[in-house]
């Protein structure tokens, strides 16, 4: 059963900038505003947000040449060979979860026990989990028309809270125009990578937006309402509260918030963090679950992550899985404190799957000469080159910068790569195997396995 044409424009923007505006990304921009002297933390996010339009073209191209669910996997198998692709998209599914909701749910837990303190964190984050999940069984137009709603009203608030800020200091910034030294400020363009982490996980939507194009427009438009959305909310928070300050707190929005309208302030912000968390959540459901579909489509996941809806033409399985796999990573992170390790190991992951990018844009140019190009990069290969060059630069910093980051990735890529080497081939005959059976007999009217 095939999937439905039903996204528009609208959505696309608000799924690609939902993955990243999350609660989380408050604490990284703290982290960015560290890096770098005075209030200038704006200079690196708009060069982040502006290196990130290097990557969204090369996303842009990639995708327009292969429409499909399976994003990354398909891209990086034509590119280079199975084994890479397989590897590389298998651990960036895995990072993205665990960075995102893990980071997520601990900075979303902080904020809202300081406000209900008799109320245990996780049950906040459990909430949020069940409510995405449930509109996302319900359908995608449904959890589209959600992500709308929240996604534009976030970006609002963020600005109109950011002005008002400003507005409080009269508009006096400290230096706002001279960050310091070069490596400061290249670790804080790196780590303001992770503001705009997953904006290209809007591609896996290509079989479900009424035009494939609108992925492309889609994603251009959300980095451009994000780096001016981060630019301003992040020199609003240095400008009234010390960077040592917010630094020190798991929650620096509150303490943000509180200075500028005391408890009416706080009331603000923490529905900003949920609906900061809600769209995170849904974007990553949306878009994760898509991709584990398509990856059973491929029987690199077990068939039945590929089952669907045929009341809601949603991929049923992958969602109420992804749920789970959520609840989990949301319970260890609050456990073991340890997410600001995720918002670098998310960042690193990000560079190395834009660098590969670029390198898939240059190979299928090659490979690939005459296949039609809805969105084909002007300029031959120069943003494709810069985008490798610039993003292999941020990643070195990154895990540098942070050698748990750097272990934590090579962990994982082992994982993945065992997993690829042995069950990956088990799943592929069995396969081979069920064929000759699966011809003999009928289809069942209740089966829903697409296989290709």
């Amino acid at each position: 059963m095939q999937l439905k044409r039903v996204l528009t424009l609208r959505t696309v923007v608000a799924t690609s900038a939902g993955l990243t505006l999350a609660t989380s990304t408050f604490v990284a921009a703290v982290q960015v505003a560290g890096y770098v002297l005075g209030d200038t933390a704006w200079i690196a996010i708009l060069t982040g947000g502006i290196l990130c339009f290097l990557a969204a073209a090369c996303f842009s191209e990639l995708n327009g040449l292969l429409p499909t669910a399976n994003g990354i996997r398909l891209y990086f198998s034509r590119a280079f060979n199975d084994q890479v692709s397989l590897t590389i998209s298998i651990l960036y599914m895995s990072i993205v979860i665990v960075g995102v909701v893990g980071a997520e749910s601990y900075v979303l837990s902080r904020t809202l026990s300081e406000v209900f303190p008799a109320v245990p964190p996780y049950s906040w984050v459990v909430l949020l989990l069940l409510l995405v999940t449930v509109m996302n069984l319900r359908g995608v137009k449904i959890a589209g028309v959600f992500q709308d709603v929240i996604t534009y009203g976030l970006l609002a608030s963020l600005v109109a809270i950011s002005l008002v800020a400003l507005y409080k200091v009269n508009f006096q910034l400290n230096a706002p125009f001279a960050p310091g030294g070069a490596s400061g400020l290249i670790n804080a363009v790196a780590l303001g990578v992770f503001l705009f982490v997953g904006f290209e996980w809007v591609t896996p939507l290509a079989e479900e937006v009424i035009q494939v194009k609108q992925i492309s427009r889609g994603m251009m438009i959300a980095l451009g309402f994000l780096s001016v959305a981060y630019a301003v909310f992040t020199v609003a928070m240095t400008a009234v509260v010390p960077k040592d300050v917010l630094a020190a707190s798991a929650a620096p929005h509150m303490l943000f918030a509180r200075a500028i309208l005391g408890g009416p302030g706080a009331a603000w912000m923490v529905a900003l963090s949920l609906a900061a968390s809600v769209t995170t959540y849904n974007a990553g459901m949306i878009s994760v679950s898509r991709f584990m579909y398509a990856s059973a489509r491929e029987h690199v996941l077990p068939a039945v992550f590929s089952r669907v809806s045929m009341r809601f033409f949603t991929p049923w399985v992958s969602v109420v899985v992804l749920f789970f796999i959520a609840m989990t990573v949301a319970a260890v992170t609050l456990l073991t404190h340890r997410y600001l390790v995720l918002l670098e190991l998310a960042a690193a992951m990000e560079s190395i799957v834009y660098v590969l990018a670029g390198l898939a844009v240059i190979s299928l140019r090659r490979k690939m000469p005459d296949q039609p190009r809805p969105y084909r990069i002007k300029g031959g290969l120069v943003i494709p080159v810069l985008t490798v060059m610039v993003f292999a630069l941020l990643a070195i910093a990154v895990l540098s910068a942070d050698m748990w980051a750097l272990i934590d990735l090579a962990a994982a890529f082992l994982v993945c790569l065992i997993y690829v080497n042995t069950a990956v081939p088990y799943l592929k005959k069995k396969y081979e195997a069920r064929k000759p059976a699966a011809r003999r007999r009928p289809p069942r009217a209740s089966e829903s396995i697409e296989e290709n």
